[in-house]
């Protein structure tokens, strides 16, 4: 891959902003539900965190592991943005807004992920058949 530091990723940067957007909307004080607030940002927060992990470790195995991880956090953090838009939490146009950056990072992530497998894919020898009794 061409790109040196995790900053410079796309699937990087735009969970980084997906956070930092979040943060806004829930910072006033007005918003008293400090458990779903808390547990949002912690969600989010740990796709970032998996991405620059695991970039920066960058052997094959463990850089899926941690995108992998990246990839369930960011569907904890869909399912709480589904739920804050059933206690109406979102306005539509903010709803649209998340759901539409959740679903785009979902999606390079997993690109990212199958990408690797790709480049980490071995072709299996041909092995003699133990006979197993």
């Amino acid at each position: 891959m061409n790109v040196e530091t995790f900053e410079k990723l796309f699937i990087w940067k735009e969970s980084k902003d997906l956070f930092v957007n979040l943060c806004n909307k829930f910072s006033g004080a007005e918003f008293k539900d400090y458990f779903y607030k808390n547990q949002l940002l912690k969600a989010t927060l740990a796709v970032s965190n998996n991405i620059a992990d695991g970039y920066q470790k960058w052997y094959g195995k463990w850089l899926v592991r941690d995108l992998i991880v990246a990839k369930w956090s960011m569907w904890q953090v869909k399912s709480m943005i589904l739920v804050g838009n059933d206690l109406w939490y979102f306005v539509a146009d903010e709803y649209s807004k998340f759901m539409e950056s959740v679903n785009k990072t979902m999606a390079w992530i997993v690109w990212f992920i199958r990408s690797q497998n790709k480049k980490d894919e071995v072709k299996p020898e041909l092995t003699e058949v133990e006979n197993i009794n």
